[in-house]
């Protein structure tokens, strides 16, 4: 009995240290009763509210009406219910609805910069109607059905990719620039919009098309993002009311196709919030000592 009690004083105490290899009188993976005392629980875990997860998913269901939209005027005007003329003041007239929103949400901080906007999308205009008679007979050696199912593929991995929480083109008060899978999204929408003008009758057709589908889809996310970043009860008021008015055109022309949307709005706005606050109950995360150090400073200065 004495030469156990001896032996435990003579022992060395363990000391918790990063480096040094083994210590005499105990294993490399020895840990004593203090090891757990530094363990934390779900430190990081960010504790969601169910209204909050669904006001942020407006914006998903916003796009997506977005999307419906341009669909249902591609439609219209594959079967000839839009002329060109039509299409044009269309054109025109989200230009202007555009412009008159950047100007109430003060994006325009000046004349300059107004300016420069307007002088882009000249160039930008003008572009387009040179690459009309390129665009017109484009596609016309390949089927129609290839052409409609490489466009929904194109149209799905554009609504797949897009970022939702940000801007297509780079806002002025904006942080960082659009994202690698964002461009990715709107090359898909652009070749999407090209697939869908080559089968039109006409080059003006084509152009007014093309014109309304790179508005939509460049700057309409531009303008949303700077409506929410205005007002957040402004952002919520126009997304139901464009809800109500895709849902609205939708029903008038299928109603099987209205209730598909409708039951996609109420999973994306109800469902999935809910899915997630009720999948965050079972979230269990555990840190303590054998977590990997974190640098607390900026190793680039």
């Amino acid at each position: 009995m004495d030469n156990i009690v001896s032996e435990s004083l003579l022992r060395p105490k363990w000391r918790k240290v990063a480096y040094g290899g083994m210590q005499p009188g105990f294993d490399d993976n020895h840990t004593d009763e203090s090891f757990l005392e530094d363990m934390v629980m779900n430190a990081s875990v960010v504790k969601r509210d169910l209204l909050k997860v669904m006001q942020d998913s407006v914006s998903i269901s916003q796009y997506l009406c977005i999307v419906t939209l341009v669909s249902l005027v591609w439609a219209r005007t594959l079967q000839s219910t839009l002329d060109e003329n039509s299409l044009l003041l269309l054109d025109a007239s989200l230009f202007g609805s555009g412009f008159l929103v950047l100007l109430l949400t003060k994006e325009m901080r000046s004349l300059n910069l107004l300016f420069h906007y307007i002088l882009n999308i000249s160039f930008f205009t003008t572009g387009l109607y040179m690459l009309a008679p390129i665009y017109h007979p484009l596609t016309r050696s390949i089927s129609s059905d290839s052409i409609w199912a490489v466009t929904v593929t194109l149209v799905m991995l554009h609504l797949f990719l897009h970022d939702y929480s940000g801007s297509t083109i780079k806002a002025p008060v904006a942080l960082k620039n659009p994202s690698l899978t964002s461009c990715v999204s709107l090359n898909a929408s652009v070749v999407a919009s090209v697939f869908i003008a080559s089968r039109l009758p006409s080059r003006l057709h084509v152009f007014a098309i093309m014109l309304f589908s790179l508005q939509v889809f460049l700057f309409a996310p531009f303008v949303t993002y700077c409506i929410k970043k205005f007002s957040f009860r402004l952002h919520l008021m126009f997304s139901f009311g464009l809800m109500a008015v895709t849902l609205a055109l939708v029903y008038t022309l299928h109603h099987l196709l209205f209730m598909l949307l409708l039951g996609l709005l109420v999973f994306i706005s109800v469902v999935c919030p809910y899915w997630l606050i009720r999948i965050q109950e079972y979230k269990f995360e555990i840190n303590g000592p054998w977590d990997e150090a974190k640098l607390c400073f900026n190793v680039t200065d």
